[in-house]
């Protein structure tokens, strides 16, 4: 059992950043990918990225590709989210997930967290 915990979400201006953490206990944080993911309002549940195991792999849905980047320390079992050039769009709950593989697929990965909200302002 993994057990995630997020934190950091908040409000920001558009055009503005914010970074979000996920930490992690229970099994090793380092045997497994992370991931994002994001749920806006009356939306479905959508990826936003994913780190491999070693840190050396990501993974970014086209919508935050150059905007968002996905790291990782695991001496300190916390993945991170660092956003950049917030638009309203981006406006969500964000999830972070422990999986097997660097994949957009929710289904592929095992555990979640409960979430952080995370608003842009116009």
């Amino acid at each position: 059992q993994v057990h995630l915990v997020e934190s950091g979400g908040g409000l920001v201006q558009a055009g503005g950043s914010l970074s979000v953490s996920c930490a992690a206990s229970g099994r090793t944080f380092s045997n497994y990918v992370m991931g994002w993911f994001r749920q806006a309002p009356g939306k479905e549940r959508e990826f936003v990225g994913a780190v491999s195991r070693s840190g050396g792999n990501t993974l970014y849905a086209d919508s935050v590709k150059g905007r968002f980047t996905i790291s990782r320390d695991d001496a300190k079992n916390t993945v991170y989210l660092q956003m950049n050039s917030l638009k309203p769009e981006d406006t969500a709950v964000y999830y972070c997930a422990a999986g097997a593989a660097v994949t957009a697929r929710s289904a592929a990965y095992d555990y979640w967290g409960q979430g952080t909200q995370v608003t842009v302002s116009s």
